[in-house]
Order: structure tokens, then C-alpha cells, then sequence
């Protein structure tokens, strides 16, 4: 779904691109652009209306509603800052923060990127340990202070010394 997204405002993008460079010296253009996304192909069952279940076919898409471009943004930023380096849920709507995002689409991106909050705890630690000496509860007050929880924190912490 996210690769049709792209496809998507890649193409708007580059008609924009191309309707701007027609524009200037004095000449006005107006244009309509209508964007499909491909159709997923249907059974024989599905496109003669007839189902091999007694129940009729319904929509399998969640009622959530689709993201914002601003929504999508802080999502792509933040899977991106998980790629290289550990975060707290929270230190990672702080970094979206820092970077513009609204509140609500930091706690978006955040929350939708899919991080496993107490592996990230893990990794956490890891790094410190590879460049400073800590004591157990030292390091759990470390990762309390960057947001992880006290039970993500001693987890993060107790995988770490094993």
C-alpha cells in the first residue's frame, strides 16, 4: 500500500514539475489530472458475483482512516531514525518534534512505525555498554531518563547483561 502511495505523489510531483515549466512569459495553462491506483485482480467467483461462501463479499480494509501527507511524513522519518538508531517511543516524538512536526503527527509516525519499544530498550543498552562502564540500576535510570519505561528499561537492561 505505502509503494502505490509513492508511485502516487511521485507522478503528481512530476506533473507539477511539468505544468510549472510550461508556465511564464506571460501564459496561463490550466490542467486536470485525474490519478488512479490499479485495481487488484478478482477471482471468477468474485467478478460473476457469485461466492463460494454463503455470506455476501465485504471490504476487507480497516475503518481507519486513511494518513496525511503530514501523517505519512513523520511516519517515513521516523521508521528512518529506527533504521540507525534506538528509541523510546517518546524520544522518538521529541526527535519528529524537533525536526516540525505537529504533536499529533509525531505521536503518529511514533506509534505507526511499527518498533518494538522493548527491543529498542535492548539496543539502547547495548550501546552504552559498548562505550561507557554502567552499573545495572545506572543503566536503567539511563534509559528511564531517555523514555523507555521502567519495565522496557529492565528488560532493555537485563537482555543487555546476558
Amino acid at each position: 500500500m505505502r509503494c502505490q502511495r509513492k508511485s502516487v505523489i511521485a507522478v503528481g510531483a512530476i506533473i507539477v514539475i511539468a505544468g510549472a515549466a510550461g508556465c511564464g512569459a506571460g501564459e496561463e495553462t490550466a490542467s486536470t489530472v485525474t490519478v488512479t491506483q490499479p485495481s487488484t485482480p478478482k477471482s471468477p467467483e468474485v467478478e460473476s458475483g457469485k461466492s463460494k461462501s454463503s455470506e455476501p463479499a465485504e471490504a476487507t480494509e480497516s475503518a481507519e482512516p486513511s494518513a496525511t501527507a503530514s501523517q505519512e511524513n513523520a511516519l517515513e522519518s521516523a521508521e528512518s531514525y529506527l533504521e540507525y538508531s534506538a528509541f523510546s517511543e517518546s524520544g522518538l516524538v521529541g526527535q519528529l518534534k524537533s525536526e516540525g512536526f505537529s504533536t499529533a503527527d509525531a505521536q503518529y509516525g511514533a506509534s505507526h512505525a511499527g518498533a518494538d519499544w522493548n527491543e529498542q530498550a535492548v539496543k539502547s543498552a547495548e550501546s552504552y555498554l559498548e562505550y561507557s562502564s554502567f552499573s545495572e540500576s545506572g543503566l536503567v535510570g539511563q534509559l528511564k531518563s531517555e523514555g523507555f519505561t521502567p519495565s522496557q528499561a529492565e528488560y532493555g537492561v537485563s537482555k543487555a547483561y546476558k
